[in-house]
């Protein structure tokens, strides 16, 4: 499916998507796609900031809340997931408008994805085993032999990827990197409406960091706790989202509360800047300045009426 005829607004966290997205969707006639790789988790609310039940019932929102926190979803689930969203919201004569802060979901809806060959259960633990014996290192520099170029790009302890980039040289024959190259293909501002939100540093740290208070004061403690005491407790990748992450260690007692959030505004802080790095790296996107005081109408005005291929 071809999605260059839907509407993208993207930027790091905490840079106001939520509110632009609500005033452009009523603009537009449109109803919001999620493009965040979190809010697919149920009960994972407080940190990774889900549009409110106001916003929801405003505007109606797609892929928030589907898959149980000890569940994985890939990149081609959610490409699947999302045609299937854009066809219905087509079928009531609306248009679809896709928000979140995911880069890799943007890339993928962007230019496609390569699906690959079907995992293989027992190569797979053979791999593994292999990794947990003689350490990961050694399957790194197995990769790097047959394709070089997605070893130069994957951290020797990057283990997951690591096994799915051997898979699929052992499998089909072709090194994943040329798989991928279609994924490298850009495409010009002109054919798609793709919007990233460009704060200045200084303002934007100053949002996070507010964020951060507001997600503890509002009981990110209390809903890790809960997400812990799961019969199926969240996986690997539901507690990578920043916030959760530490917030499991300090309830481990690893560190006290007060260094726990100055540690999440760190690495949040961080986390925006590889954002915004994607985004720049992405041609399609075109950049929307946002200043302080922040109106969420007047941004959202200003994306509708950007000409093709101008700035907003």
């Amino acid at each position: 499916m071809d999605f260059l005829d839907c509407w993208f607004l993207s930027g790091p966290t905490a840079s106001g998507k939520t509110a632009v997205a609500v005033e452009l969707a009523r603009r537009i006639g449109a109803e919001i796609v999620s493009m965040d790789s979190m809010a697919l988790y149920r009960g994972m609310d407080v940190g990774t900031a889900k549009p409110t039940a106001l916003e929801r019932r405003d505007v109606p929102h797609h892929l928030i809340d589907v898959v149980d926190p000890h569940e994985e979803f890939s990149l081609a689930q959610y490409v699947a997931a999302a045609q299937k969203c854009v066809e219905d919201i087509r079928r009531c004569g609306r248009e679809a408008l896709f928000v979140g802060g995911t880069p890799l979901y943007l890339k993928g809806l962007l230019r496609g994805v390569f699906d690959g060959p079907a995992a293989d259960p027992a190569l797979r633990a053979k791999l593994a085993e292999e990794a947990r014996r003689e350490g990961s290192a050694l399957l790194h520099a197995r990769l790097a032999r047959v394709d070089p170029a997605t070893a130069a790009r994957l951290h020797p302890n990057d283990t997951r990827r690591i096994i799915r980039a051997i898979e699929v040289f052992e499998k089909t024959g072709v090194p994943i990197s040329q798989w991928q190259r279609q994924f490298d293909r850009a495409i010009s501002p002109e054919n798609c409406r793709a919007f990233v939100l460009d704060w200045p540093r200084p303002a934007l740290y100053g949002r996070i960091d507010r964020r951060v208070d507001a997600m503890f004061a509002a009981g990110l403690v209390e809903e890790v706790g809960r997400l812990l005491t799961l019969q199926r407790p969240p996986g690997k990748t539901a507690l990578q989202a920043v916030g959760y992450r530490e917030t499991v260690e300090h309830l481990r007692g690893e560190r006290d509360l007060a260094a726990t959030v100055e540690l999440v505004k760190r690495n949040t802080r961080r986390f925006a800047k590889r954002q915004l790095t994607w985004f720049r790296s992405l041609p399609e996107c075109r950049l929307v300045r946002v200043e302080e005081p922040f109106e969420p109408a007047e941004v959202a005005r200003r994306i509708a009426e950007a000409p093709s291929g101008g700035t907003a």
